[in-house]
């Protein structure tokens, strides 16, 4: 029996049981077995809404953290690959945050209530991290709904620490028409972010010093020089990508949105996308050959976390269900959980 029938079998098997989730992101081989496709937040509103036991999520650890925090109490979530991670929510970790927020209120800028400061974390971050900011009255946000998560926070506060993604965060406030002389980044590893306290008092958005390593790799020049070679084309970018590559782009948007931006077009459309090549060479295929899709960098951007997890890791993981073993459960801590899920629950109520 091949690999693809052992899968589907087990899934068979599994039936309403199990519900696969797969982020946009992943390889075709293991896409083509998802029971729902998405970017981060759209999974996070199937997680919360899944009924079978079992959610088995192809995508990375802090999104199958986010499915446990959303789901209910008597359901499991399996990560085929424990070493299915990501790069940007590497870039902040919890004791690091922590340390940045005591400095702040040192300096008198926020306090443990998060009076005076609103934190907001991108979905790409650990569930401590996603708990850290519930508990300061924060929020989590994706790149759908960044902006309005942005007029949350400032709804409440008059400054915010965003984090980890400082593109992400500063094509938001860009966008909202924060000037950038009112954006500071703040690295973790130097003493006060590397920041003077009046630059601090200043500024409105605090970003921290991460970025995706795929979508920073995009530069200005390949904007200029796939419209060089294709006259025409429509170049549309995720706002992970740098300011400098989404102020030339002719869109930007969510993983979602590229997709729509794409099928929506009319026949003979041409288009440069700025994203991870797998959803690129997905969807190239959907709508050829009445459009073009390609990538905006010739030399590919592959999100190597994502691609880690095999049909051989979700066969694995599937047959083991049947045979009523759970295999790389992914729990939250009950206490992390709880204002993770505070955070979470903000999120998908803002549009």
């Amino acid at each position: 029996m091949s690999m693809n029938e052992r899968i589907a079998a087990a899934k068979r098997e599994l039936g309403e049981d199990c519900v696969v989730l797969g982020h946009h992101y992943q390889r075709d081989e293991v896409i083509r077995f998802a029971d729902h496709t998405g970017d981060s937040y759209k999974l996070s509103k199937m997680a919360a809404q899944a009924r079978g036991q079992y959610i088995v999520f192809c995508g990375v650890h802090f999104m199958a953290e986010s499915a446990d925090v959303l789901s209910r109490p008597d359901q499991v979530v399996v990560l085929p690959d424990l070493n299915a991670g990501c790069s940007m929510a590497d870039m902040a970790e919890i004791t690091q945050v922590e340390d940045c927020w005591e400095q702040l209120a040192a300096l008198g800028l926020t306090s443990d209530a998060g009076e005076g400061m609103t934190p907001i974390t991108y979905m790409n971050s650990t569930a401590a991290i996603k708990a850290f900011c519930g508990e300061r009255g924060g929020v989590v946000c994706t790149s759908s709904n960044a902006r309005g998560a942005f007029d949350w926070g400032f709804a409440r506060n008059e400054k915010i620490l965003f984090l980890p993604d400082q593109h992400l965060g500063r094509n938001t406030a860009y966008a909202m028409g924060i000037p950038l002389s009112d954006m500071v980044v703040w690295d973790p590893f130097l003493p006060q972010g590397g920041l003077r306290k009046d630059r601090l008092r200043a500024a409105r958005v605090i970003l921290w010093k991460g970025h995706c390593s795929v979508h920073q790799r995009f530069l200005p020049e390949h904007v200029d020089k796939v419209r060089a070679k294709y006259p025409g084309i429509q170049v549309i970018v995720h706002p992970e990508c740098r300011l400098e590559v989404c102020q030339k782009a002719d869109g930007i948007g969510s993983t979602e949105k590229l997709i729509k931006l794409v099928e929506q077009a009319p026949a003979g459309s041409k288009f440069a996308i700025g994203t991870e090549i797998h959803l690129i060479n997905r969807l190239a295929k959907q709508v050829a050959p009445e459009k073009m899709a390609i990538t905006l960098d010739d030399s590919g951007c592959l999100c190597t976390t994502m691609f880690r997890i095999s049909p051989q890791h979700l066969c694995w993981a599937l047959e083991n269900l049947v045979d009523g073993n759970v295999v790389n459960r992914i729990q939250v801590a009950d206490e992390v959980k709880r204002w993770a899920r505070v955070a979470l629950d903000r999120m998908l109520e803002i549009q």
